[in-house]
């Protein structure tokens, strides 16, 4: 068909892409084709087959990450996608089926870090890019899974790459795995890698770093799958290198290295020098290799060398070994004659190669040029000529070298083997690949057979993949036809085949490398099609391989085959002095190991080398020819790889020029055509290759369907699709899983999808066209329709304008004519109204005249009806006055009658009024005792004021006499003449000041006139402002950049706390697993010494029980040992309150002297006091001697009984002990009082005798003063003169003010009385006044009243006495603590200014403690560890958080840490934090991975923190407290240094809910984030290969963003419920979200499938969803929104367009959180899902890279995941009062006491 892709062959590209230009008709000898660049050829076809040219793949297909996913599978649709692969996405790695293709990049990628490790741990194999580590990972996990060995088999030729493949792949395993014991296994193993390349690898012309051997490394597992040993096979060492190199290539690296190091001192003795100084290091004219340090590389070796055990001595052999052979190639043999050669005597090339090794010269230079032969009788010596000496001299070279790299090989699998049994094992297999050169020989051989053994191994594994694969499918199986290479073995290991005849040759006298050959020509020839004979050569043979036709030279073939040495050369090499060399020749089992180890212990039995070891004697030691040696060793390869399941690592070497990036077609279809990776792809083509699971075709095909075809069983809806879509059955076949295709087909459906989706783009643009059309023809409609409106607007503005005009004229003519008419009109009106007016006036008048006559009648009138009126209203009055005089005269004398009535009863009227009469004599009585109080407080008044008058009478004399002292001392120290020189100083200083003054005024005003200059001068003026911001923004820089290193300093802090917590781990678990091999070696021995629980500084805690007959003796033992321990305490403490007493009396003895030396008034006032004390010590006395009678008689009591046993419970010996102990106790607590009242009485007699020295030193001062004679005294004199009038004043002051406040009080309470006694006044008189039931009711009412307002007055005046007696008892408390440690210490008393000489001093009672509660909880020393145990390690952190405060366990140890703390006891505080601490992180190494304990604890740490802080009494703490949280303060202890114990145990505990978050969240990440498709039918799933789900771990998907929000919710919820600060709650949801975008973004980069546009905008949706959620919780300012910028940044640079140079300028300015390998990395996975997506060029890729060059950052690719943000404890001071705490009894600390 016109426009189909095809592939046609090619010279230089081997496969080059045309498209067909004419259809094609069946029959046609050629195809009309159009190549890429335009040009049309014609392609004939092939007249035989007939065969059309292979279909190229639809461009969606291209750069898959497996082969197998391309719908035609071809050799040039695999080459193809693996250049484009290879050259534009710069992607290394490519799964064909079970094979990983590697191209060697010639370059370092920074894809191999422990990052890239951490991100392949764990995941399928098919979700990730392809990579070395998937694989190693893969065979991991079915290493865990099956419980089945597994290999990794990497091959390819030389310089592609196997030796770091594999290297790599062990460093995967040493990383994911760890090991199992402390002796660092894993490094060992990859430390065995620098030794291995010194002595294996060279360089050569197609590799820097070959390896010229083959080898197999088993890694040893046990059974939790950790690392244990490691053991190593090596295979087939080229030792023809060590004698012969060719051009550009060089011997092993180890000569190079030593050549090197020569200068170095322990070098010197080797007599080394530069590499081209000798033979066989100078043959390939190449010593050096660019970028190679060879004396560094040295040192790695010997570091690798160390690390594996073999010591400093054996180091310096080997080195010494190598040395010698170098010497020994420079050893010249020179002709004597024709058939006999000799060495110049006193070669120092010898002499050194003989001094090294220990041999003699003479000796060595004998048989270099001798041979022994042996016949059936005798024995001679034939000399060799000069070819053949050197060519023993080679051979001899190669052989210690072959015996010393076995023996470096096998004391390194000494070095990694182990004791521990082995469970399973990961073998890799480095081995050379198939290959074919100009000259083939014997090396070839046998590499070529090994590929052919690998091959057959590798066909038969693939084939048994894809039988397993339809049986589980249930898919009808036809038996596919695959290359079988078992002829070709048969030829090569058969009987009578090329090893066996060529061993035949070698066991013949005078067999030869001629008569071998012809033994194969007629034994082969004719009867194996595999072997041919070369036309031009007799030498030569050809074998037919599975890859390619290979010509072998027989020449050397018998030589190498035979590896002959003369025996007499290594008979002078066992009789050396050198140890070492004697050992490397001598039979391992009597070899000795370098690191002390015994050959033949520990867990494995074998340690395989290479199978030609040493043999008893010399005759034997070379028997087993070098072909029969590698064909057993290649025999047991293949029975190892047989019982693994192998994985394939196919590595291609893209050119021969060390190119990086580079791709030669033609060698790499050659090592595809070798290495198997075209065979895969042929028998998988010949079945059905493409597989698709119904979900996955159902997504991708949705388009195809309609509406009425999707049903509800998506595999019938898929079925019926398929079915009206390809109309030939044997297309496909479905599965209980997938459907499968046969080759083409998907090219076939992607066709019908782009078609379809083509139609359906063509409708949108359709609809988008005619959109765009009809949005031109409005807009040009609006211009129209905008141009006729204003056009007609125009044209009625004219018409408006012809109308007002005429208008106007209108207007105008109407009013002139309007005038006219007026003027005449008003002529007219003037006229009439003159007439008008003459008239009407006259009538006017007439009508006046009228109107007066009649007023003047009316009012004659009404004078005289007034008059008549009067004189009735007269008459009418008096009748009514004498009327009602007539009734109130009856109405009197009625009233007169009742009052004489009522005169009569006067005993009712009494007994009415005795209630009010009682009353009114209660009052009265009431009045009188308020009368006299106000007289008796009059009375003090007066006393009081004439008290304080005559007081401050006598403290103003006294102010008086002070001040004319001070007067005198004011004019004698102005005197001094030192004031003079003070004040010349002063004054030198005032006019230094005064310079500066003015220099700073200069300065000003120069600086005022620059900025005036500069304001004149805008151009300066913008200079100086831009240095102004230039300054501002370094200021802001260096601030930025100063709080970056802090929070470096806080993070390298903190992760130094991590390491020092899993060191502490470790070593408990060592501890741990200690005490379990001791209890296992001694059952049953529990005992521990007695002061274990008093030393011992970190608590265990132990809930086992002994038996109930061991615990009753234990009691009765602790019983007794308590008495007695009881009884030594208390002599103890008699003895040193005897001390005390005697301190106590010696000291009043000294205040009786003092006391004495005073005035008689002082020792009257003090009389009594002493006399008590007196009385008091001598009761102490006699008390004293009464306890030691009573210690006495419980010594006798003890001793006496002792023997009969009367000591025990219930015995009288043991009541009397009772008896006197418990006295004992009760008089110690008594005699603990009285001691204290002592103390406080001295310390009360010093102050008042400091005091009154101090009251009396002013009276003495001013006599004192003349007999100053120094001037430093006068002035000191001076100075405390002043101090003390200050402080009289100072006193004068406060007793004015408390004076003032005392009379203001009793004037303010005395006009209290006044009013109180006025109102009472007034209310009797009211009360007099009122009818008696309401005089009674008002009385009562006021009586309630007052009585009511008394209540009150005493009820608030008892709570101010509470509070105060409350106060006082803390004071007492505080005073007495205080006084008995001021008489422990025996400190001299300080007087307090205030105090007065004459104030009395009474004896201090100290109160018993209170029960009031007040923040604190006691209890005792044993109860510590059920404290610890039911608050810590029992505690249910659910029930807390739901029930109970939050931070509630933290207020309750800071409470019982705050009674320590009161207790002064030192011991308790320490174990007490020690215990807390420890607990807290036992219980999170137990349940360490649940969130809720983790969350709880960390809550409660940080509580706990807090409240150290906010009652640590620190001023920046103790602001933020209530004034009683301040009362709650610690007092004896400073806690700072704990409290960095406890801010470091919350930075651990932060640390490990970080490490559980992410445990949680790991799995839920890349598939709620990725791979789910929150907006369902954005993006469609492309094919996919067969690595696009792993069978070791099912489908997973389950997981949606969803998932992750409820699990957010979820930790913020009980972050919430635990009462976590809110500074923290958003740090930990910072650290969320980073951990979300930082897994998120390094999946994105490691998996090319999930770079396309609809990608990108499903992690936007979902960065959004993350967003609202931030919203939603209030934590937008948190910076987690920051977090989510990289992979925001990468959303975006999925969409965006990237075409033109401006997509790259906008790329560089959006992707600022992205580093440069991020960004190229995700332009180079971009992939389209549809054909109408396009792929992001190469150049254009250029572009960003050059654009991005100069960014400063790390070329790191992955985000760290592990990182973890520097976390801070911000000080949250709590309001809850301390005392307000309530334990609840469901957390079983009853034994708390509330204090």
């Amino acid at each position: 068909i016109t426009s189909a892709r095809v592939w046609i062959p090619d010279a230089e590209e081997v496969w080059k892409s045309a498209e067909l230009t004419k259809d094609y008709k069946n029959g046609e000898a050629s195809l009309q084709l159009m190549l890429e660049d335009g040009k049309i050829i014609e392609h004939k076809l092939d007249p035989k087959t007939k065969n059309l040219p292979y279909l190229r793949n639809p461009d969606i297909l291209v750069g898959e990450n497996d082969l197998t996913a391309l719908s035609y599978l071809h050799e040039p649709a695999v080459l193809h996608n693996l250049k484009v692969r290879f050259i534009d996405s710069k992607l290394i790695y490519t799964y064909c089926g079970i094979v990983l293709v590697a191209i060697n990049p010639y370059e370092n990628l920074p894809i191999y870090g422990t990052d890239i490790i951490n991100a392949y741990s764990g995941q399928n194999m098919g979700d990730m890019d392809p990579h070395i580590f998937a694989v190693a990972e893969e065979a991991y996990k079915q290493m865990a899974r099956d419980e089945r060995n597994q290999s990794i088999i990497v091959s390819g030729e030389s310089g592609a790459g196997k030796t770091v493949s594999a290297k790599y792949a062990m460093r995967y395993f040493a990383t994911v795995s760890g090991s199992a014991s402390e002796a660092n296994v894993e490094e060992k193993v990859l430390a065995s890698n620098p030794i291995m390349e010194a002595i294996g690898n060279a360089k050569t012309t197609r590799n820097d770093n070959s390896s010229r051997f083959g080898k197999y490394i088993e890694i040893g597992f046990d059974n939790r799958y950790r690392i244990i040993g490691a053991n190593m096979r090596t295979y087939l060492l080229e030792k023809s290198r060590v004698v012969f190199q060719a051009d550009e290539e060089r011997n092993y690296h180890v000569f190079y290295q030593l050549c090197a190091s020569a200068h170095l001192p322990e070098f010197k003795n080797l007599r080394l020098s530069n590499a081209n100084d000798f033979l066989y290091t100078r043959q390939g004219r190449s010593p050096v290799i660019e970028g190679v340090d060879d004396t560094k590389e040295l040192c790695t070796t010997r570091h690798a060398f160390t690390l594996l055990g073999i010591n400093e001595s054996y180091q310096m052999g080997l080195f010494q070994v190598l040395a010698a052979i170098l010497h020994l190639g420079n050893v010249e043999i020179k002709d004597r004659d024709a058939d006999s050669s000799l060495i110049a005597p006193n070669n120092r090339h010898l002499t050194a190669f003989c001094e090294l090794v220990g041999v003699t010269y003479q000796d060595m230079s004998q048989w270099l040029c001798h041979r022994k032969l042996k016949t059936a009788n005798e024995t001679y010596v034939k000399p060799l000529p000069r070819l053949q000496a050197t060519n023993a001299r080679d051979a001899l070279s190669k052989h210690i070298y072959a015996k010393l790299f076995n023996w470096i090989v096998e004391h390194v699998n000494k070095a990694l083997v182990t004791n521990v049994k082995q469970h399973s094992f990961i073998g890799v297999l480095d081995i050379y690949g198939f290959e074919t050169f100009e000259i083939n020989s014997f090396e070839q051989f046998c590499i070529n057979y090994a590929n052919e053994k690998l091959q057959q191994q590798f066909n038969m594994h693939v084939f048994k993949l894809e039988q397993e694969e339809y049986m589980k499918e249930q898919i009808p199986w036809t038996l596919i036809d695959f290359y079988d290479n078992q002829p070709c073995i048969n030829l090569i290991e058969a009987k009578m085949g090329i090893l066996d005849l060529l061993d035949e040759e070698c066991k013949m006298p005078k067999g030869s490398d001629d008569s071998w050959a012809q033994k194969l020509y007629n034994t082969h020839l004719k009867t194996c099609s595999l072997f041919e004979k070369p036309r031009m050569s007799n030498r030569a043979f050809i074998i037919q391989h599975f890859a390619d036709k290979v010509e072998y030279q027989c020449d050397g073939f018998l030589e190498k085959n035979k590896d002959t040495v003369n025996a007499e050369q290594i008979n002078v090499l066992k009789a050396s002095k050198f140890d070492l060399l004697v050992e490397l020749f001598r039979d391992e089992e009597k070899a000795t190991s370098p690191t002390g180890q015994t050959p033949g212990t520990g867990g494995r039995t074998r340690l395989s080398i290479k199978p030609d070891k040493g043999r008893d004697t010399s005759s034997k030691e070379h028997k087993k020819t070098v072909g029969c040696q590698f064909r057993n060793s290649l025999q047991m390869l293949m029975e190892t790889l047989n019982a693994t399941t192998p994985h394939y690592v196919r590595c291609i070497k893209p050119n021969d020029f060390k190119l990086a990036f580079s791709f030669d077609p033609k060698r790499a279809v050659q090592q595809l055509r070798a290495c198997g990776v075209l065979e895969t792809i042929r028998i998988s083509a010949a079945g059905f290759p493409s597989r698709w699971t119904y979900q996955e075709f159902f997504s991708r095909y949705r388009v195809l369907m309609k509406q009425k075809d999707v049903l509800a069983d998506k595999k019938m809806t898929c079925r019926n699709v398929l079915e009206k879509l390809v109309q030939d059955k044997d297309k496909y076949q479905f599965g209980k899983t997938k459907i499968f295709f046969r080759a083409g087909q998907v090219a076939y459906l992607e066709k019908l999808r782009a078609d379809k989706l083509r139609a359906a783009c063509i409708r949108i643009q359709k609809t988008i066209r005619c959109w765009l059309a009809r949005k031109k023809y409005l807009r040009k409609r609006s211009a129209a329709i905008t141009i006729q409106r204003f056009t007609r607007g125009y044209q009625a503005r004219c018409l408006a304008k012809f109308m007002r005009r005429t208008q106007a004229a209108t207007i105008i003519q109407k009013y002139q004519r309007m005038c006219v008419e007026r003027k005449r009109y008003r002529q007219k009106q003037a006229a009439a109204l003159a007439m008008q007016t003459i008239l009407r006036a006259y009538m006017a008048r007439q009508k006046y005249q009228a109107l007066l006559r009649e007023h003047k009648a009316v009012i004659i009138q009404k004078f005289i009806r007034g008059w008549l009126a009067r004189c009735w209203y007269k008459r009418c009055l008096e009748a009514i006055v004498y009327l009602q005089c007539c009734i109130r005269r009856m109405r009197a004398k009625r009233e007169l009658k009742k009052l004489k009535i009522e005169a009569r009863s006067v005993e009712h009227f009494k007994k009415l009024n005795k209630g009010m009469e009682n009353k009114i004599m209660q009052l009265q009585r009431k009045i009188d005792e308020q009368h006299k109080d106000n007289r008796l407080i009059n009375e003090k008044l007066v006393s009081l004021e004439s008290s304080y008058s005559t007081e401050s009478e006598r403290m103003r004399s006294e102010l008086n006499r002070l001040r004319g002292a001070e007067e005198d001392a004011r004019n004698k120290t102005n005197q001094v003449s030192s004031l003079l020189e003070e004040l010349e100083r002063l004054k030198k200083e005032l006019s230094t000041t005064q310079q500066e003054k003015k220099t700073i005024e200069d300065w000003a005003q120069t600086y005022r006139v620059e900025m005036e200059k500069v304001a004149r001068h805008p151009q300066r003026a913008s200079a100086h402002w831009s240095l102004v911001e230039k300054m501002a923004r370094a200021i802001v820089l260096e601030t930025q950049q100063l709080e970056t290193d802090l929070n470096e300093e806080r993070s390298r802090y903190q992760n130094l706390l991590t390491e020092h917590l899993r060191l502490e781990e470790k070593y408990d678990d060592l501890k741990e697993e200690m005490a379990l091999s001791s209890n296992v070696s001694k059952p049953g021995h529990r005992r521990t010494d007695s002061t274990h629980s008093s030393n011992e500084s970190e608590y265990t805690y132990n809930s086992e029980y002994t038996d109930l007959e061991e615990g009753s003796r234990a009691r009765e033992d602790v019983t007794r040992g308590m008495d007695t321990s009881l009884t030594l305490k208390l002599q103890k403490r008699v003895t040193e309150l005897e001390q005390e007493k005697q301190s106590l009396r010696n000291e009043l003895e000294n205040k009786e002297d003092q006391f004495q030396r005073d005035d008689a008034e002082f020792k009257k006032a003090r009389g009594a006091e002493l006399e008590y004390e007196s009385l008091k010590r001598q009761e102490l006395e006699s008390e004293n001697k009464k306890l030691k009678h009573d210690l006495a008689e419980m010594r006798k009591s003890l001793l006496g009984d002792a023997a009969t046993g009367a000591g025990a419970p219930g015995s009288p010996a043991y009541k009397v002990l009772l008896d006197q102990l418990n006295a004992s106790c009760e008089e110690l607590e008594v005699r603990k009082e009285e001691v204290l009242i002592l103390r406080s009485q001295l310390v009360s007699q010093k102050e008042a005798m400091h005091h009154k020295e101090t009251m009396t030193e002013p009276s003495v001062f001013t006599e004192d003063v003349s007999k100053l004679k120094d001037a430093g005294e006068i002035k000191q004199a001076y100075i405390s003169l002043k101090d003390t009038n200050k402080l009289l004043e100072h006193q004068l002051q406060s007793q004015r003010r408390t004076y003032d406040n005392e009379v203001e009080s009793l004037r303010g309470e005395l006009q209290n009385v006044k009013e109180e006694n006025n109102r009472q006044q007034q209310l009797l008189a009211q009360n007099l006044q009122l009818p008696p039931e309401a005089r009674i009711e008002a009385s009562l009412q006021h009586e309630i009243t007052r009585l009511t307002n008394e209540n009150l007055d005493l009820m608030e005046q008892l709570e101010k006495q509470d509070r105060t007696i409350r106060k006082l008892k803390k004071q007492l408390k505080v005073y007495s603590k205080r006084i008995g440690e001021m008489g422990a210490v025996q400190m001299e008393g300080q007087t307090s200014p205030g105090q007065m000489v004459d104030e009395p001093i009474h004896p201090v009672n100290i109160p018993r403690r209170e029960k009031d509660f007040q923040g604190m909880l006691e209890y005792k020393k044993e109860d510590e560890m059920k404290l610890v145990k039911n608050l810590i390690l029992e505690l249910k952190p659910r029930g807390v958080a739901v029930n109970l405060i939050p931070g509630l366990p933290a207020y309750i140890l800071f409470m019982c840490l705050r009674h320590a703390d009161y207790l002064n006891d030192d011991q308790k505080v320490r174990t007490l934090l020690t215990s807390t601490i420890n607990s807290i992180k036992k219980i999170l190494k137990k349940r360490g991975d649940d969130f809720e304990t983790v969350s709880f604890w960390l809550s409660n740490t940080c509580r706990f923190l807090h409240c150290l802080k906010q009652y640590s009494g620190d001023e920046a703490f103790a602001k933020h407290n209530s004034s009683r949280q301040n009362e709650h303060c610690l007092t004896n202890f400073d806690l700072a240094e704990y409290r960095q114990v406890i801010s470091d145990l919350a930075i651990q505990i932060y640390q490990q809910l970080v490490k559980c978050m992410e445990n949680i969240l790991q799995p839920m990440i890349v598939s709620g984030m990725l791979e789910h498709e929150t907006i369902q039918g954005v993006s469609g799933v492309k094919p996919t290969g067969l690595r696009k789900r792993t069978s070791s771990i099912a489908d997973e998907g389950t997981y949606t963003l969803e998932s992750i929000l409820r699990q957010l919710s979820a930790f913020h919820s009980t972050m919430c419920q635990h009462g976590t600060d809110p500074e923290l709650i958003k740090q930990v949801v910072k650290q969320e979200f980073y951990i979300i975008g930082a897994v998120t973004l390094n999946n994105l980069l490691l998996r090319k499938d999930m770079c396309s546009w609809s990608k990108g905008m499903q992690i936007r949706y979902n960065v959004s969803q993350l967003e609202e959620w931030l919203r939603d919780k209030g934590l937008m300012n948190c910076g987690a929104k920051e977090t989510l910028e990289p992979l925001i940044q990468a959303a975006q640079l999925l969409q965006v367009k990237k075409k033109t140079d401006e997509d790259a300028d906008a790329i560089c300015s959006m992707c600022h959180a992205l580093t440069t390998s991020q960004i190229v990395k995700i332009l180079n996975l971009y992939t389209p899902v549809n054909e109408f997506e396009e792929r992001v060029s190469v150049a254009f890729i250029r572009t960003i890279q050059t654009r991005l060059r100069d960014r400063c950052e790390s070329p790191q690719l992955l985000m760290d995941t592990k990182m973890i943000y520097p976390v801070t404890f911000p000080f949250n001071p709590s309001s809850l009062a301390l005392e307000t705490i309530q334990i609840p009894t469901s957390l079983n600390l009853g034994f708390l006491t509330r204090v």
